[in-house]
């Protein structure tokens, strides 16, 4: 098959990375093929595609996840080739080995690349190999807890517990103590088998102030391979990436061309061909191998911004057999990018609690050199079940501080209503010293950044019948929005609640000003009075119920496991006594403002 064109793509993957797949594909005049689960029938990601194809039910192991299904799309499409996205089954080799297995390229290394490299432990062997050191840590599965407390003491704690077959921060779990071995190490495991179909996991130390930096690596079949610079992801909160920019910045020249080198003689020594990143660790000046993700990252725009080259296209280039087109002394660097991942997550006292629901309004920015990125559209829905990623605004400037700073004023401009968004905090991310000054580090924003003072997202739901209507008023001089809710037809009149300036849109402090799941309140049952009703602040599945009737709690003890939007939550009661009633159990669905539990406080009424 090698240098024959690609002609008909059948993207597995939903949401943003299969609308952009799609546009790239229409820019080369490919057919484009999507696949769809019975929550995405509508979705956006199918719209942009030229073909579509049900592959199942909304559980992603019933769709996403599945082979079987997938290939009978393939095969029903009559697709020559497969890209898989970034996450589901984008670095499974057993998946890439069954696409190639039915004569069908695959957009991607090759399978024995991703055995190497997708699987982390193995991963840092090979790095080892190829004279890169990782950082201090396990290279085999855990069997046990024990493990964990055993290389805890041994190398210091806190200590990492990773998933072995993914990345993106699913199924990491940092152990602070022998104490939280047991419950870190089975919800890493937990998580790692719903995101990635493969619940192994590894332990790795977990360095305190360090950055996190990437690098682009791609290579072909003809022996050619090359880096396309450096990527800073430090912005991180539960370890999933907010803030990335290219190129790293304030790295001293020589510490930032080892890096490239060192990417480009691992990825070498694997055999590696199509996209790569390597991923390392940079603390006190000097930086360890973290991980190598055997796919296109989320991050690749800002890449592409800095460099003028489209990775997708090249993808597709690479695994039509072409060769690369350009050498490592042709790559160049022009300016800073900086992309802000915009999550469907109410961030409100720093809680980023998930949003899902409809989307009532979503306008993207725009102007000078600001690309968006986004699997969403107006009227869209977010789904409990899937990735909370909205939308990716990015911006390039000559330098950092004028690429920073259209950021800011994209997402000023960013306008999102239905659901709650990250926007907020990504503003005060962007506009803190630390982070103007390249102070920052992955454990930066959990400990330094205050999001205190950020509000709530509006819930008001207009009632039946009623419509909203959006009008300015002004109040000694200065212009403010208001929203009313009127019967159909009739005009405004002075009921309505005004907002802040300048409120409206997530890119302002929050989502707007209807949500597609409000809040129930919980009036009825014992410890209501004491303030003993624990509810859920959001759509989901129960993975874990903790306590039992008569059990004693204390405030912020984890009352039972909330799995939403593939991250688990921890649900607390906030006030000490006894479980009075627990109304949910292991697998159950449940809505915002729910009751799971009861607890009767000392004092309080039991009945």
């Amino acid at each position: 098959m090698g240098g024959a064109s690609i002609t008909k793509v059948l993207i597995a993957n939903r949401g943003e990375i299969a609308v952009r797949v799609a546009r790239a594909c229409r820019d080369l005049g490919i057919t484009s093929v999507a696949v769809y689960s019975e929550a995405d029938r509508g979705a956006r990601h199918v719209r942009a595609a030229d073909e579509a194809y049900f592959v199942g039910g909304t559980q992603a192991a019933e769709s996403y996840l599945s082979v079987e299904r997938l290939l009978d799309a393939v095969s029903r499409s009559g697709a020559d080739a497969v890209h898989p996205g970034y996450g589901f089954l984008a670095e499974n080799a057993g998946f890439a080995r069954a696409v190639t297995g039915a004569g069908v390229r695959w957009v991607g290394p090759p399978p024995d690349a991703i055995e190497i490299m997708g699987d982390k432990i193995s991963s840092r062997t090979a790095a080892v190999r190829a004279g890169v050191t990782p950082v201090p840590g396990t290279d085999h599965a855990l069997a046990g807890p024990g493990e964990v407390v055993e290389f805890g003491d041994a190398v210091g704690w806190p200590v990492a517990v990773k998933a072995a077959f993914g990345g993106g921060g699913r199924g990491m779990r940092v152990v602070a103590s022998p104490a939280e071995a047991a419950e870190a190490l089975e919800s890493a495991q937990r998580e790692a088998e719903r995101a990635f179909g493969r619940p192994e996991c590894y332990l790795e130390k977990y360095l305190t102030w360090p950055r996190h930096i990437e690098v682009q690596v791609f290579g072909d079949d003809h022996g050619n391979m090359v880096h396309l610079g450096t990527r800073d992801c430090s912005v991180q909160r539960r370890h999933q990436k907010l803030v990335e920019e290219a190129p790293a910045p304030d790295l001293p020249g020589p510490v930032t061309e080892a890096m490239g080198e060192a990417a480009v003689r691992l990825a070498r020594a694997c055999g590696y061909v199509n996209a790569g990143t390597v991923e390392l660790i940079y603390q006190d000046g000097e930086f360890y191998f973290l991980e190598m993700n055997t796919r296109l990252q989320v991050e690749h725009p800002v890449t592409e911004m800095v460099t003028g080259l489209d990775l997708v296209a090249l993808q597709f280039l690479v695994a039509s057999g072409r060769p690369l087109p350009f050498s490592q002394a042709d790559v160049a660097w022009h300016g800073h990018a900086i992309e802000a991942r915009i999550n469907a997550e109410d961030p409100a006292g720093g809680s980023f609690a998930p949003s899902p629901g409809r989307i009532t309004r979503l306008r993207a920015p725009s102007g000078p050199w600001v690309r968006t990125d986004s699997g969403y559209e107006t009227g869209d829905v977010v789904d409990q079940h899937y990735d909370n990623l909205l939308a990716k605004v990015v911006a390039w400037g000559p330098d950092r501080e004028s690429a920073r700073r259209r950021l800011v004023r994209a997402l000023y401009e960013t306008e999102v209503e239905g659901v709650a968004t990250t926007v907020p905090a990504h503003l005060a991310v962007l506009g803190h010293p630390d982070f103007i000054s390249v102070s920052h580090s992955t454990t930066w924003l959990a400990q330094a950044v205050d999001l205190s003072s950020i509000e709530p997202a509006p819930t008001a739901e207009p009632a039946s019948g009623e419509e909203r209507k959006d009008i300015q008023v002004e109040v000694q001089g200065r212009r403010y929005e208001v929203s009313v809710w009127l019967p159909a037809g009739h005009e405004p009149t002075t009921r309505g609640a005004a907002r802040r300036p300048g409120s409206r849109g997530a890119g302002r402090g929050g989502a707007g000003s209807s949500r597609g799941s409000v809040a129930r309140e919980a009036t009825e049952g014992p410890g209501t009075p004491g303030g003993g009703t624990v509810t859920v602040p959001m759509q989901g599945t129960v993975v874990k119920v903790l306590v039992k009737v008569g059990d004693r709690v204390g405030p912020g003890q984890t009352v039972c496991v909330l799995e939403a939007m593939k991250m688990e939550n921890n649900i607390v009661s906030e006030v000490a006594g006894t479980v009075a009633e627990v109304r949910v159990e292991a697998g159950q669905s449940v809505g915002s403002g729910d009751v799971i539990a009861l607890i009767a406080q000392s004092g309080s009424p039991t009945s």
